[in-house]
Protein backbone atom coordinates (compact mmCIF):
# COMPACT_ATOMS: atom_id res chain seq x y z
CA UNK A 1 0.00 0.00 0.00
CA UNK A 2 1.42 3.46 -0.89
CA UNK A 3 2.38 5.81 1.91
CA UNK A 4 0.06 8.58 3.10
CA UNK A 5 2.35 11.22 1.60
CA UNK A 6 2.31 9.55 -1.82
CA UNK A 7 -1.49 9.37 -1.83
CA UNK A 8 -1.80 13.03 -0.76
CA UNK A 9 0.51 14.11 -3.59
CA UNK A 10 -1.49 12.02 -6.07
CA UNK A 11 -4.79 13.54 -4.89
CA UNK A 12 -3.41 17.06 -5.26
CA UNK A 13 -2.15 16.24 -8.76
CA UNK A 14 -5.49 14.81 -9.91
CA UNK A 15 -7.40 17.79 -8.48
CA UNK A 16 -5.10 20.16 -10.36
CA UNK A 17 -5.68 18.22 -13.59
CA UNK A 18 -9.43 18.28 -12.97
CA UNK A 19 -9.37 22.08 -12.71
CA UNK A 20 -7.60 22.28 -16.08
CA UNK A 21 -9.98 19.90 -17.86
CA UNK A 22 -13.00 21.64 -16.35
CA UNK A 23 -11.73 25.02 -17.55
CA UNK A 24 -11.02 23.63 -21.03
CA UNK A 25 -14.52 22.19 -21.14
CA UNK A 26 -16.06 25.60 -20.41
CA UNK A 27 -13.86 27.34 -23.00
CA UNK A 28 -14.77 24.73 -25.63
CA UNK A 29 -18.48 25.10 -24.78
CA UNK A 30 -18.25 28.86 -25.25
CA UNK A 31 -16.48 28.52 -28.62
CA UNK A 32 -18.89 25.77 -29.67
CA UNK A 33 -21.90 28.06 -29.32
CA UNK A 34 -20.43 30.57 -31.74
CA UNK A 35 -19.22 27.91 -34.17
CA UNK A 36 -22.56 26.10 -34.06
CA UNK A 37 -24.46 29.29 -34.82
CA UNK A 38 -22.16 29.94 -37.79
CA UNK A 39 -22.61 26.51 -39.39
CA UNK A 40 -26.36 26.37 -38.72
CA UNK A 41 -26.74 29.76 -40.41
CA UNK A 42 -24.63 28.71 -43.40
CA UNK A 43 -26.29 25.34 -44.11
CA UNK A 44 -29.66 26.60 -45.46
CA UNK A 45 -27.88 29.07 -47.76
CA UNK A 46 -25.45 26.42 -49.02
CA UNK A 47 -28.26 23.90 -49.53
CA UNK A 48 -30.38 26.34 -51.54
CA UNK A 49 -27.39 27.40 -53.63
CA UNK A 50 -26.61 23.76 -54.36
CA UNK A 51 -30.24 23.10 -55.26
CA UNK A 52 -30.27 25.98 -57.75
CA UNK A 53 -27.02 24.82 -59.29
CA UNK A 54 -28.28 21.26 -59.65
CA UNK A 55 -31.47 22.49 -61.32
CA UNK A 56 -29.31 24.32 -63.81
CA UNK A 57 -26.52 21.82 -64.43
CA UNK A 58 -28.76 18.75 -64.43
CA UNK A 59 -30.47 19.87 -67.63
CA UNK A 60 -27.35 20.98 -69.53
CA UNK A 61 -25.57 18.87 -72.11
CA UNK A 62 -22.25 17.37 -71.06
CA UNK A 63 -20.39 19.72 -73.40
CA UNK A 64 -21.89 22.73 -71.67
CA UNK A 65 -21.23 21.73 -68.08
CA UNK A 66 -18.23 24.08 -67.69
CA UNK A 67 -14.61 23.55 -66.78
CA UNK A 68 -15.39 22.76 -63.13
CA UNK A 69 -17.84 20.02 -64.06
CA UNK A 70 -15.58 18.13 -66.44
CA UNK A 71 -15.02 14.53 -65.43
CA UNK A 72 -11.45 13.73 -66.48
CA UNK A 73 -11.20 10.53 -64.47
CA UNK A 74 -8.98 10.32 -61.40
CA UNK A 75 -5.44 9.97 -62.69
CA UNK A 76 -4.13 12.87 -60.58
CA UNK A 77 -5.73 13.33 -57.16
CA UNK A 78 -5.47 15.95 -54.43
CA UNK A 79 -6.62 14.93 -50.95
CA UNK A 80 -7.53 17.65 -48.43
CA UNK A 81 -7.72 16.30 -44.85
CA UNK A 82 -9.21 18.92 -42.50
CA UNK A 83 -8.18 18.60 -38.85
CA UNK A 84 -7.59 20.91 -35.89
CA UNK A 85 -4.40 22.63 -34.78
CA UNK A 86 -4.57 21.20 -31.26
CA UNK A 87 -5.32 17.85 -29.68
CA UNK A 88 -7.30 16.89 -26.56
CA UNK A 89 -10.44 16.38 -28.64
CA UNK A 90 -10.85 12.62 -28.59
CA UNK A 91 -10.65 10.78 -31.91
CA UNK A 92 -11.51 13.91 -33.93
CA UNK A 93 -8.15 14.18 -35.72
CA UNK A 94 -7.33 10.47 -35.73
CA UNK A 95 -10.54 9.64 -37.62
CA UNK A 96 -9.72 12.07 -40.46
CA UNK A 97 -6.14 10.82 -40.75
CA UNK A 98 -7.28 7.19 -40.67
CA UNK A 99 -9.92 7.77 -43.37
CA UNK A 100 -7.40 9.58 -45.58
CA UNK A 101 -4.97 6.67 -45.25
CA UNK A 102 -7.84 4.31 -46.07
CA UNK A 103 -8.42 6.21 -49.33
CA UNK A 104 -4.74 5.85 -50.18
CA UNK A 105 -4.77 2.12 -49.53
CA UNK A 106 -8.10 1.51 -51.27
CA UNK A 107 -9.77 3.90 -53.71
CA UNK A 108 -6.60 5.68 -54.87
CA UNK A 109 -4.02 2.92 -54.29
CA UNK A 110 -2.97 2.80 -57.96
CA UNK A 111 -2.63 6.58 -58.19
CA UNK A 112 -0.58 6.63 -54.98
CA UNK A 113 1.79 3.92 -56.27
CA UNK A 114 2.24 5.96 -59.45
CA UNK A 115 3.05 9.09 -57.41
CA UNK A 116 -0.11 10.88 -58.52
CA UNK A 117 -1.60 11.70 -55.10
CA UNK A 118 -0.84 15.03 -53.41
CA UNK A 119 -1.99 16.48 -50.11
CA UNK A 120 -3.19 19.89 -49.03
CA UNK A 121 -3.39 19.76 -45.24
CA UNK A 122 -5.73 22.12 -43.41
CA UNK A 123 -4.92 22.02 -39.70
CA UNK A 124 -1.61 21.36 -37.91
CA UNK A 125 -2.44 17.79 -36.90
CA UNK A 126 -2.93 16.55 -40.45
CA UNK A 127 0.12 18.47 -41.68
CA UNK A 128 2.32 16.94 -38.99
CA UNK A 129 0.98 13.43 -39.58
CA UNK A 130 1.37 13.32 -43.36
CA UNK A 131 4.70 15.14 -43.47
CA UNK A 132 6.06 12.74 -40.88
CA UNK A 133 4.97 9.76 -42.99
CA UNK A 134 6.70 11.20 -46.05
CA UNK A 135 3.65 11.99 -48.20
CA UNK A 136 3.77 14.71 -50.84
CA UNK A 137 2.25 17.66 -48.97
CA UNK A 138 2.08 20.51 -51.51
CA UNK A 139 0.45 23.08 -49.20
CA UNK A 140 -0.57 23.56 -45.58
CA UNK A 141 -3.05 25.97 -44.01
CA UNK A 142 -2.54 26.05 -40.26
CA UNK A 143 -3.63 29.59 -39.37
CA UNK A 144 -6.99 29.45 -41.16
CA UNK A 145 -8.89 28.55 -37.97
CA UNK A 146 -7.40 31.47 -36.02
CA UNK A 147 -9.76 33.79 -37.90
CA UNK A 148 -12.09 31.65 -40.01
CA UNK A 149 -13.62 34.02 -42.55
CA UNK A 150 -15.16 33.60 -45.98
CA UNK A 151 -12.56 35.92 -47.49
CA UNK A 152 -9.70 33.70 -46.28
CA UNK A 153 -11.42 30.56 -47.56
CA UNK A 154 -12.05 32.17 -50.97
CA UNK A 155 -8.27 32.45 -51.51
CA UNK A 156 -7.81 28.72 -50.91
CA UNK A 157 -10.82 27.83 -53.08
CA UNK A 158 -9.63 30.00 -55.96
CA UNK A 159 -6.20 28.35 -55.80
CA UNK A 160 -7.82 24.92 -55.98
CA UNK A 161 -10.07 25.98 -58.84
CA UNK A 162 -7.06 27.32 -60.75
CA UNK A 163 -5.16 24.03 -60.26
CA UNK A 164 -8.16 22.04 -61.47
CA UNK A 165 -8.73 24.32 -64.48
CA UNK A 166 -5.04 23.99 -65.40
CA UNK A 167 -5.50 20.18 -65.26
CA UNK A 168 -2.96 19.86 -62.48
CA UNK A 169 -5.50 17.64 -60.71
CA UNK A 170 -8.34 15.54 -62.09
CA UNK A 171 -10.10 15.14 -58.77
CA UNK A 172 -10.02 16.99 -55.44
CA UNK A 173 -11.39 15.27 -52.34
CA UNK A 174 -12.25 16.72 -48.91
CA UNK A 175 -12.03 14.59 -45.75
CA UNK A 176 -13.50 16.22 -42.65
CA UNK A 177 -15.80 15.86 -39.66
CA UNK A 178 -19.33 17.15 -40.14
CA UNK A 179 -20.95 18.68 -37.07
CA UNK A 180 -24.15 16.99 -35.89
CA UNK A 181 -24.22 17.88 -32.20
CA UNK A 182 -21.78 18.36 -29.35
CA UNK A 183 -21.30 14.62 -28.89
CA UNK A 184 -21.52 13.39 -32.49
CA UNK A 185 -19.33 14.15 -35.50
CA UNK A 186 -19.95 12.47 -38.86
CA UNK A 187 -16.86 11.67 -40.91
CA UNK A 188 -17.31 12.90 -44.49
CA UNK A 189 -15.45 12.12 -47.71
CA UNK A 190 -16.70 14.67 -50.23
CA UNK A 191 -15.74 15.33 -53.85
CA UNK A 192 -14.89 19.00 -54.07
CA UNK A 193 -13.98 19.08 -57.76
CA UNK A 194 -15.20 18.32 -60.33
CA UNK A 195 -18.69 19.46 -59.42
CA UNK A 196 -21.12 16.56 -59.79
CA UNK A 197 -24.47 17.65 -61.28
CA UNK A 198 -27.56 15.86 -60.07
CA UNK A 199 -30.92 15.81 -61.73
CA UNK A 200 -33.65 17.36 -59.62
CA UNK A 201 -37.00 15.72 -60.05
CA UNK A 202 -40.42 16.81 -58.96
CA UNK A 203 -42.67 14.61 -56.84
CA UNK A 204 -44.21 12.97 -59.92
CA UNK A 205 -40.77 11.93 -61.17
CA UNK A 206 -40.38 14.54 -63.94
CA UNK A 207 -37.24 16.61 -64.25
CA UNK A 208 -37.81 20.15 -62.98
CA UNK A 209 -38.10 22.68 -65.81
CA UNK A 210 -37.80 26.43 -65.26
CA UNK A 211 -37.56 29.55 -67.38
CA UNK A 212 -34.17 31.20 -66.80
CA UNK A 213 -33.19 34.74 -67.60
CA UNK A 214 -30.79 35.62 -69.18
CA UNK A 215 -30.03 31.91 -69.80
CA UNK A 216 -28.95 28.81 -67.94
CA UNK A 217 -25.40 28.81 -69.24
CA UNK A 218 -24.61 32.37 -68.12
CA UNK A 219 -26.20 31.86 -64.73
CA UNK A 220 -24.34 28.60 -64.24
CA UNK A 221 -21.03 30.20 -65.22
CA UNK A 222 -21.45 32.75 -62.43
CA UNK A 223 -23.02 30.36 -59.93
CA UNK A 224 -20.61 27.41 -60.04
CA UNK A 225 -17.51 29.27 -58.73
CA UNK A 226 -19.56 30.79 -55.92
CA UNK A 227 -21.01 27.41 -55.02
CA UNK A 228 -17.53 25.86 -54.94
CA UNK A 229 -16.28 28.54 -52.55
CA UNK A 230 -19.33 28.12 -50.30
CA UNK A 231 -18.82 24.34 -50.27
CA UNK A 232 -15.27 24.71 -48.92
CA UNK A 233 -16.34 27.35 -46.41
CA UNK A 234 -19.15 25.12 -45.14
CA UNK A 235 -16.76 22.17 -44.76
CA UNK A 236 -14.39 24.28 -42.68
CA UNK A 237 -17.24 25.63 -40.54
CA UNK A 238 -18.46 22.06 -40.01
CA UNK A 239 -15.00 20.91 -38.98
CA UNK A 240 -14.51 23.92 -36.69
CA UNK A 241 -17.79 23.32 -34.85
CA UNK A 242 -17.17 19.57 -34.69
CA UNK A 243 -13.72 20.17 -33.18
CA UNK A 244 -15.09 22.21 -30.29
CA UNK A 245 -17.91 19.73 -29.75
CA UNK A 246 -15.41 16.86 -29.62
CA UNK A 247 -13.12 18.79 -27.25
CA UNK A 248 -15.98 19.74 -24.94
CA UNK A 249 -17.13 16.11 -24.79
CA UNK A 250 -13.58 14.83 -24.22
CA UNK A 251 -12.89 17.34 -21.44
CA UNK A 252 -16.26 16.59 -19.83
CA UNK A 253 -15.38 12.90 -19.74
CA UNK A 254 -11.88 13.66 -18.46
CA UNK A 255 -13.35 15.79 -15.64
CA UNK A 256 -15.75 12.99 -14.69
CA UNK A 257 -12.87 10.49 -14.66
CA UNK A 258 -10.85 12.84 -12.45
CA UNK A 259 -13.78 13.05 -10.01
CA UNK A 260 -13.97 9.26 -9.84
CA UNK A 261 -10.21 8.97 -9.36
CA UNK A 262 -10.24 11.52 -6.52
CA UNK A 263 -12.96 9.49 -4.77
CA UNK A 264 -10.91 6.30 -5.12
CA UNK A 265 -7.75 8.02 -3.89
CA UNK A 266 -9.57 9.53 -0.91
CA UNK A 267 -10.84 6.07 -0.02
CA UNK A 268 -7.32 4.66 -0.34
CA UNK A 269 -5.96 7.50 1.79
CA UNK A 270 -8.56 6.95 4.53
CA UNK A 271 -7.87 3.20 4.56
CA UNK A 272 -4.12 3.79 4.81
CA UNK A 273 -4.62 6.38 7.55
CA UNK A 274 -6.95 4.07 9.49
CA UNK A 275 -4.46 1.21 9.16
CA UNK A 276 -1.67 3.44 10.50
CA UNK A 277 -3.80 4.54 13.45
CA UNK A 278 -4.78 0.95 14.23
CA UNK A 279 -1.14 -0.12 14.08
CA UNK A 280 -0.14 2.64 16.53
CA UNK A 281 -2.92 1.67 18.94
CA UNK A 282 -1.83 -1.98 18.85
CA UNK A 283 1.75 -0.97 19.50
CA UNK A 284 0.67 1.16 22.49
CA UNK A 285 -1.51 -1.63 23.91
CA UNK A 286 1.26 -4.17 23.36
CA UNK A 287 3.73 -1.93 25.14
CA UNK A 288 1.38 -1.43 28.07
CA UNK A 289 0.81 -5.18 28.41
CA UNK A 290 4.56 -5.74 28.36
CA UNK A 291 5.05 -3.25 31.22
CA UNK A 292 2.39 -4.99 33.29
CA UNK A 293 4.17 -8.30 32.79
Amino acid sequence: MPSLKEVRVRIASVKSTRQITSAMKMVAASKLRRAQNAIMTMRPYAAKLQEIMQNLSGSLDGSDEGIFGQDRGDNKVLLIPITSNRGLCGAFNANVIKETNHLLEGTYANQYKAGNVDFMCIGKKSADAFKKDGYNVVATHIDIFNDLSFEAVVEIAESLMADFAAKKYDKIILVYNQFKNAAVQILQTEQFLPVVPEETESEDGNVANYIFEPNKEDILEALVPKSIKVTLYKALLDSFAAEHGARMTAMHKATENADELVKELNLTYNKARQAAITKEILEIVGGAEALKG
